[in-house]
């Protein structure tokens, strides 16, 4: 269970550190997991996109770096 205390009662703070304690906690990401169910296949085929995606964005960032 997530809990910030309110200091001063100062909410606006409060509620931002919970927004920052949930979004670690990685609920929101949950959430929109379990929205909706994906078959393996289609699970597989995004896994292998953004893999795809990541290992060119580390390119770039690489060969930028060299020059």
């Amino acid at each position: 269970m997530t809990q910030v205390t309110v200091k001063n009662g100062n909410l606006d703070m409060a509620l931002r550190k919970f927004k920052q304690k949930v979004a670690r906690d990685g609920v929101p990401s949950e959430c929109k997991k379990r929205e909706c169910y994906d078959k393996p296949g289609v699970k597989r085929r995004l896994a292998k996109k953004e893999g795809i995606k990541n290992s060119r964005k580390r390119n770039k960032m690489n060969r930028d770096r060299d020059y």
